[in-house]
Parts: C-alpha cells; sequence; structure tokens
C-alpha cells in the first residue's frame, strides 16, 4: 500500500511559536569543536503588528534556546546576550526574570545548558507610534563554560523585526492526550485569537486527520476528503471556511465542541490543524497558524516475521519470501515523519548468493555496515524497509532470489524485525519473540 506524500502533513504539525521561522546558530571555539558544539535558536524573522491608534501593538513571545550536542561533557555557566539596540523606536522587549537588562541589552542566564531545550521567552511588540515597514534586527551572542576545560562561545545569529499592518490568526497549541481508551471520546482543544490590527474577514480551517481519528463533519461548512491510494485510507482532510469576522484581540472558535472518536485500531493519532484568514488579506505571521493535536491510545501492535525453508541443488536458483504481518489490534503510522514503521533484516545463508533483491531492500555489509559496491546483488546481508505506515492485519512480503553455489545443508539465515532507526524494541508490540525467524536453505529431512 502506497500513502500521499507527508510533505504537508508534516510541515502543517511542525512546531512553530509567533516568531515564525527558527534559525540553529552553531557556537563553538575552535580548540573545542571536535568535542561539543553550542547551539544557539532565535527566530529567522519576527512580524509585529503595529499598535491601533498610536499604542503599542500586540505581545509576540520570542522563543530562544541554547544547548549542546556531546552527552559526555557537562556545560554550565550559559550566557546568552540579546542585543535590542537596533529596535529603539520599533520595537519594546519584556524581560523574563533570568535576563538582566542593561538599557538595550541584555544577558540571559542558563546555569546548565542542555542537550536539548533550554529555552527563554521574550515578550516583544510593536512600539507605541511605530508604523507598518519599520524595520530593525535583534542579535545574539553565547558563551558557556565545559568540564572539558575552557569556553565554548561562538558567531552572532539575529532575528530580523519587522512592524506590519494586518490580521494574524494565532492557533493555541494543545498539549497531547496519553493512555486514551480505544472506541472512547475526547475533546480536542480549539481556539484562535486575532492578535493583529486589522479584522479577519473569515477564517478557513483545515484538519488533516488520522485514520485511527474521526472528527466527523465538524460543521456544516465543512467537506471531509480520504486521502491515499488504496481501499484503506490512512488520513481525512476536513476543509472549513466560516464568514466570522475576528477582530483584532478578538477569538474564534467552532459553532460547536471538537470532539475525536477514538478508533479500535488506533495508536499514535494527531490531528494535524490550520487556520488561515479569508476575504483576500494575508494573515502578516502565518508561522503560528498550525498545531498538532497528538493523541496516543491505549493499544498494542503485534509485529511479526515470517522466513522460510527451500531446497535446491547447487547451481540452482531458489525463491525465498519473507513475510512482515502486523497481527494488530492497532494500525501503526510515522505520518509526521515520513519514517518506515519497522525494518527487516536478513543474513544470506552459507553457500547462496542473493541474485534478486526486492524492492525497498539494500544492500550492507555482515556487521550491518554500507555495502560500497554499485551492483546491490551479492551482499552477505540486506536490510528491507516497510511503509510508514501498516494497517491491522496488514502482511508486507520481501521476495529474495539466491542462487545455490555450494550445497550447505540446514544452512540458516537471520531474520529479524527491528525498528527502521537503534536497536530498542518496539513499545507497542506485546510479543518481541515472534519478531526472529530464520531463512534455511536445504533443510534436514
Amino acid at each position: 500500500m502506497r500513502m500521499p506524500s507527508a510533505g504537508r502533513f508534516a510541515r502543517l504539525g511542525a512546531a512553530v511559536t509567533a516568531a515564525g521561522l527558527v534559525t540553529v546558530g552553531m557556537a563553538a571555539a575552535p580548540a573545542l569543536a571536535d568535542s561539543d558544539m553550542l547551539w544557539i535558536a532565535a527566530p529567522y524573522e519576527l512580524a509585529l503588528p503595529k499598535g491601533l491608534d498610536g499604542q503599542q501593538g500586540p505581545a509576540a513571545t520570542v522563543a530562544l534556546g541554547l544547548y549542546h550536542d556531546n552527552a559526555d561533557h557537562r556545560v554550565t555557566d550559559g550566557r546568552l546576550t540579546v542585543d535590542a539596540s537596533a529596535l529603539t523606536g520599533i520595537a519594546e522587549i519584556t524581560w523574563p526574570e533570568n535576563c538582566a537588562p542593561n538599557g538595550a541589552t541584555a544577558v540571559c542566564s542558563f546555569p546548565e545548558v542542555p542537550l536539548t531545550g533550554g529555552t527563554v521567552e521574550l515578550t516583544v511588540r510593536a512600539a507605541s507610534g511605530a508604523e507598518a515597514g519599520a524595520n530593525g534586527r535583534i542579535t545574539y551572542q553565547a558563551t558557556a563554560t565545559t568540564d572539558a576545560g575552557g569556553t565554548l562561545g561562538g558567531p552572532e545569529s539575529s532575528t530580523d523585526v519587522r512592524v506590519v499592518s494586518g490580521p494574524d490568526l494565532v492557533l493555541d497549541q494543545p498539549a497531547p492526550l496519553t493512555d486514551v481508551k480505544p472506541r472512547s471520546t475526547v475533546p480536542v482543544p480549539f481556539s484562535v485569537v486575532n492578535n493583529g490590527n486589522v479584522p479577519a474577514n473569515g477564517v478557513q480551517v483545515t484538519f488533516h486527520v488520522t485514520r485511527g481519528l474521526s472528527i466527523g463533519t465538524v460543521a456544516p461548512q465543512c467537506t471531509s476528503t480520504p486521502l491515499g491510494e488504496g481501499a484503506i485510507k490512512p488520513i481525512t482532510k476536513v476543509d472549513c471556511a466560516f464568514d466570522d469576522v475576528v477582530e483584532p484581540g478578538g477569538s474564534f472558535t467552532l459553532p460547536s465542541p471538537l470532539l475525536a472518536k477514538v478508533a479500535p485500531y488506533a495508536l499514535d493519532e494527531r490531528i494535524d490543524i490550520g487556520v488561515a484568514t479569508r476575504g483576500g488579506v494575508e494573515d502578516v505571521s502565518p508561522g503560528n497558524n498550525g498545531a498538532v493535536a497528538s493523541i496516543g491510545a491505549m493499544n498494542t501492535a503485534d509485529f511479526a516475521v515470517r522466513g522460510a525453508r527451500v531446497s535446491g541443488a547447487a547451481g540452482e536458483t531458489v525463491k525465498a519470501e519473507l513475510t512482515f504481518r502486523n497481527r494488530g489490534p492497532a494500525w501503526v503510522a510515522n505520518l509526521g515523519s515520513g519514517d518506515p514503521v519497522a525494518a527487516v533484516d536478513m543474513t544470506v545463508p552459507a553457500g547462496a548468493t542473493v541474485t534478486t533483491v526486492p524492492e525497498n531492500c539494500e544492500p550492507r555489509t555482515l556487521d550491518g555496515g554500507w555495502w560500497e559496491s554499485e551492483v546491490r546483488t551479492g551482499a552477505p546481508r540486506y536490510e528491507c524497509r516497510l511503509p510508514m505506515w501498516v494497517a491491522e492485519k496488514q502482511t508486507v512480503t520481501f521476495p529474495f532470489e539466491l542462487r545455490i553455489d555450494t550445497v550447505v545443508r540446514g544452512a540458516k539465515g537471520a531474520v529479524t524485525l527491528k525498528p527502521p532507526y537503534g536497536d530498542a524494541p518496539f513499545a507497542f508490540d506485546p510479543n518481541v519473540a515472534n519478531n526472529q525467524a530464520k531463512l534455511v536453505l536445504n533443510p534436514a529431512a
């Protein structure tokens, strides 16, 4: 089975802030570049709606991050210097408690620099009297101390700031739901605020709903379209067009609460939500128009793999089919990342050579490394990738052909079902015993 491109689906679910796109600046002192890296995460640009009647504009949140990437080192005393001197008369910043301001510059402290996260949030708004088109820049520098000895530091990063005029719909980010029972119904939070200075003359709402959930028709203004090839559709798209006018500072909600019915085969589900203005007026900051409602069901999926037993004389070519099966009861999907749900690893039995390689199977060295040859046949090991989603009770077969060079009675090759990355077992699989099988050539009578 195939599924439509997950590109748009993943983009709708991307984590965004009111600040828009995020860039990551690498900051590392040359002497320490081979041992650890200090990173600054900051928005590339920030659109600030101008204020009404000469007043300050509405607030926008800018999330700044500082982190490093080597778990073997401890990094402390992180200092992120934020210079907003170029925003005079354009924008004003409210500093959080862990930032010490000195005029238009502040130093934000990170006593312990983490491997991920490590954010500080600034509140930024257009200055009183700032007109649309005014622009400036915030610059950043960072240093930290490492237990490897010395200081991590790096080049400057920046955020371009501009004052704009127009509607700015901001969609709330719902908290993930976990341990939800199959066959239950759960509420999905949905709230939109116009953070701009101009009314939004209508609201377009789009939902991309994974197969394990159903939100129904939502409202009379909505249409539903199943997406995907084949009988099973992994996503349903629900498009809604509302004529509501959302004034600056006003909010928009659906005509009735959004409810999601959880299917018996649900597992890790999501609803990707997007909002947009209607009436030909563009949103001034579309980066905060998307959200993901994650809903995790209390369910399992029994993944299993079956090998094969084939016989042949020396010089003959035999067919050997390796079969994956999802015994359910849940389906499994990686629609957000697009990663395969699993991989089947096969070691070629002694005395044989692979002459035909199935689609989605790649040759490997005996220890699982990259196969350098341009020829896919003849490798000692193969890794076969499954699709990004598999339905409950679905099977996937990988048909190999092998030439028997030498008859080795009962020659065996290991067949292993594993995650596509890493060696950890599947968290949803209640029976890992059937994740192993054998490919046997010329088994003993």
